[in-house]
């Protein structure tokens, strides 16, 4: 077709040229809707449970899920072997993790090691839970990277590391940096999951600037603990 016998007919392109645009226009929509659909990115806000400050076990584990929902909480560390001591049935674990789940949270079990002998029981790697917490700063770095490629070799799931050393060299799904106190917060940063500690905060208003503040410049947020919130009575 020569040039000028295209230009006798000028709907044929414009109407090409429409339908185009209306596809353009069509997809443009697509993905707006698709965008504005999708739940943004949660951080962790994680409570942690220490047995040594106040046992939680299945006659209360519905009061600490209570207070996890009503705090803002999206995830429990449940501490569940303590100085070589796992504290609960394989049976129980899988009804605290389907508790926990019902509520729509997520639970971590927390191992707390005091000394080298004691080792990960493996037997909790398929009672429900989301993931796995390493509570290990007492014991010297060369054991805490003995127990983390021990438990990365074997478990599938989800891992963390609850520390105290800023500088440890380990690199689980999420390490928690325990800056507690108001004075830490120059430790507060992006890669690790800044920590509140209850007993270092003075009021309810101390406690929610120091939460909100570990939340906005870290990638979440871990409450040590929840019997301290408790105490506290925030």
């Amino acid at each position: 077709m020569s040039k000028r016998k295209s230009r006798k007919n000028p709907a044929q392109p414009k109407t090409k040229y429409y339908l185009l645009g209306l596809v353009a226009v069509v997809v443009i929509v697509g993905l707006l809707y698709a965008t504005s659909s999708r739940s943004p990115q949660t951080k962790p806000v994680i409570l942690y449970v220490n047995q040594g400050n106040g046992v939680v076990n299945g006659s209360n584990f519905a009061g600490l899920l209570e207070t996890a929902i009503s705090h803002g909480f999206n995830t429990i560390f449940f501490q569940v072997y303590r100085s070589g001591t796992l504290l609960f049935t394989d049976g129980s674990l899988n009804q605290l993790a389907a508790s926990s789940h019902g509520e729509g949270l997520k639970i971590f079990f927390a191992l707390y090691f005091t000394n080298s002998t004691q080792k990960i029981p493996a037997s909790i790697y398929s009672d429900g839970e989301d993931g796995i917490n390493l509570d290990m700063s007492t014991l010297p770095v060369n054991e805490q990277t003995s127990l983390f490629d021990s438990l990365s070799s074997s478990y599938t799931g989800q891992t963390a590391i609850t520390t105290t050393n800023r500088t440890l060299a380990l690199h689980p799904s999420m390490l928690i940096v325990e800056t507690y106190g108001a004075g830490n917060a120059q430790y507060i940063h992006r890669g690790i999951i800044a920590s509140v500690g209850v007993f270092l905060t003075s009021s309810r208003q101390d406690y929610d600037q120091q939460l909100h503040y570990a939340l906005d410049n870290s990638d979440g947020v871990m409450v040590f603990d929840y019997a301290g919130l408790l105490k506290a009575g925030y």
